[in-house]
């Protein structure tokens, strides 16, 4: 996962504030951790690697990151990716295909989106709490087949909306509007 607009964000406001923001991003996210059994693996910048055992509980934690930061006036938009995949545990950290392809999802979320793999998402099973409005087919940078991906929230919310996230998001950030976004590449 990561903030949306970071980069936009340390230019308009310096690096003292971003690494501010970050450090909430941070603390938001570390309370929620041990409700969700997940461990965080490390941070980058405006970025947390996080590990769940159970795919459920991995998505449920997306979910519930979106709604913390959702409802913080002071940490832009958070985009979240799950997915469930091969990996290897080295000292401390997790290497492998599921993370390339996690990576990669986070890339084409959108803000206040969780994005779910068709893998992560068969892998929970049944999730009540949660509703799934389908994505599309992805075709990910140095990743040789397309992924599935699904949009993930609470089943009291409405769906992700990127026009909404990026109306949120942008007297946060100037040049943002709705119009600045490109649609991923999908294959006709």
């Amino acid at each position: 996962m990561d903030l949306v607009g970071f980069t936009t964000l340390t230019a308009e406001r310096g690096d003292s504030d971003a690494a501010d923001v970050a450090q909430s991003l941070y603390r938001e996210v570390r309370g929620l951790l041990a409700r969700h059994e997940a461990e965080e693996i490390k941070t980058i910048g405006d970025a947390m690697m996080l590990h769940c055992k159970d795919p459920a509980a991995g998505i449920n934690l997306g979910v519930r990151i979106v709604e913390r930061i959702r409802a913080s006036i002071a940490i832009p938009p958070v985009r979240v990716a799950v997915h469930t995949g091969t990996a290897v545990h080295r000292d401390g950290d997790w290497y492998g295909n599921g993370v390339n392809v996690a990576a990669r999802l986070c890339s084409i979320a959108g803000g206040d989106e969780v994005i779910v793999s068709d893998d992560a998402r068969a892998a929970a099973g049944s999730l009540d709490d949660l509703q799934f409005e389908e994505r599309q087919l992805h075709w990910l940078k140095n990743v040789p087949e397309p992924v599935i991906t699904w949009s993930a929230s609470a089943a009291d919310r409405p769906p992700f909306n990127l026009t909404g996230a990026l109306t949120r998001l942008a007297p946060r950030l100037r040049g943002w509007s709705p119009s600045c976004v490109r649609p991923s590449r999908v294959p006709a």
